[in-house]
Parts: C-alpha cells; structure tokens; sequence
C-alpha cells in the first residue's frame, strides 16, 4: 500500500505530484494510488488549505487528465503548473513557512485532541495569511474549546451556551490551580495574571476584528501580524492549560 510505502508526509506529496505529472505527461498513474493519496491530503486538516485546488476537484486521474489537456497544450507547461501548484503544500511540508512555535504547540496538543483540537489548530495556523479574521476567530475557538474539555472532563459545571471565554478561563484556571488569587508568590501571580490578560484580550481581539460578527462601514481589517499574534497566544496558552492539566491528572 502506497500510504506505508512513502514513509514521510514529504514523501507522500512527491508521491502524488509525481502521479498527476506522469499523467499530465503521457504516462500511465496508478488509479488507486492517487485515490488513496488524494484522500490522505484532504482529510488532513493541516494540508487541506494548500492542497492544490484541482486535487480536490477532481477524483480520480481519469478526470484530472480531462482538466489538464485543455487548460495546457505542451507537457512543459503542465508540469510548470503542476510543480507551481504543489509548491505551497511542499513548503509547508519542508517547514518553510512554519515558526518553531509552531511545531512545539503543534506537538504538544497531539495528546489532546477528543475534541478536535488539532483540526482547530491546523485551521488558526493556516489562515494567518490568507484569512486573518478567520485565523482570528479560530484562535479563540482553541481557547473556548480547551477549556470546555478541561472543565467537562472535571465535570465542573457551567452554562454551555452562555459561559464567555473569560469566564470559562475563571473556572478552568481555578481548577488547575493556576488563577492568580491561588498563589501567594510575586512573580507567579504576575505571570498568571499575564495569562488571564492574554484570554481576555483574546476574546475582545475577536469581537473588534474577528469574522463571527456583522461589520458595520467603519470595519477595521486586521492585518496578518494581528492574526499571528492572536494565534500564537492562543496556541501557547492552550498548550500551557494542557499541560498542566496533564500534570494533574498524572499527580492527583
């Protein structure tokens, strides 16, 4: 099987380059191989944004060869377009466009994800250029939705539908023993006073420039380095919350 044989993510997406380029080209793909390969892009939410538009719409190789012996003549066009195409999903996968913070929040929030916490992630971190007020919005989803699991799984009760994300922090740092009023020491009530700043300026963040409500002709767009500090905040402290609920839970 193709997905056991091509061993790194890198891997699998030359697998599937090269596929739709021997198609492209006059050779023969195999049908099944890029079936398989196609699915595995797009159902990764991380990939899903910057898989080339025309993997995703067209299902099998039979189709994609009836896409591209229209829209190039010559096979060095087709492979300058299929190369040009691939090239933000082969960054990605070479870590181009990845900061190290990405990779530690990535890594850790793989051990936490009953609720689709990586998918809310891949989401924030993908939309930063293309989609600050999504990415925006998305940085508060991973906030409001690690905290409702931290609570739940505590069973800690709170309003489902009307609790706030400032609220919902409250309870989820008073559970971890991580509110500023729990601790007696300077600089630890400073930091965690640092935090619940960080999540209430998080939900303010998304109210004033987010894409969950109606904007009225004064809108005020955030640019991309307001996306990228909302979601960075947010994967940190979504990490730091996980974390210490790990410990928790391993100490008593």
């Amino acid at each position: 099987m193709i997905l056991n044989e091509l061993k790194t993510d890198f891997e699998k997406a030359q697998g599937l380059q090269n596929l739709l380029i021997s198609q492209a080209t006059g050779g023969l793909g195999n049908f099944n191989d890029y079936i398989l390969l196609r699915k595995y892009f797009i159902d990764n939410a991380e990939y899903s944004g910057v898989i080339p538009s025309f993997v995703r719409t067209n299902r099998d190789l039979d189709q994609f060869w009836q896409f591209i012996k229209f829209k190039y003549k010559h096979y060095a066009e087709r492979k300058d377009f299929i190369w040009t195409e691939f090239s933000p999903l082969m960054d990605l996968l070479e870590g181009r466009n990845n900061k190290p913070s990405d990779t530690t929040i990535s890594d850790g929030l793989k051990s936490f994800d009953e609720e689709g916490i990586n998918a809310i992630w891949a989401k924030a971190l993908e939309r930063r250029k293309s989609d600050p007020e999504g990415a925006i919005t998305m940085a508060r989803t991973l906030m409001e939705s690690v905290c409702k699991h931290i609570l739940d799984s505590s069973n800690v009760v709170y309003d489902k539908d009307k609790t706030e994300l400032p609220d919902l922090y409250k309870l989820t740092s008073k559970e971890l023993n991580i509110a500023p009023s729990q601790h007696t020491t300077e600089v630890f009530k400073q930091i965690l006073g640092g935090v619940a700043s960080v999540v209430n300026g998080l939900g303010a963040l998304r109210n004033r420039l987010g894409d969950a409500h109606g904007k009225g002709k004064a809108q005020i767009r955030p640019a991309q380095r307001h996306a990228q500090l909302a979601v960075n905040l947010a994967g940190a402290t979504a990490l730091f919350l996980i974390e210490t609920w790990q410990f928790k839970n391993i100490n008593g």
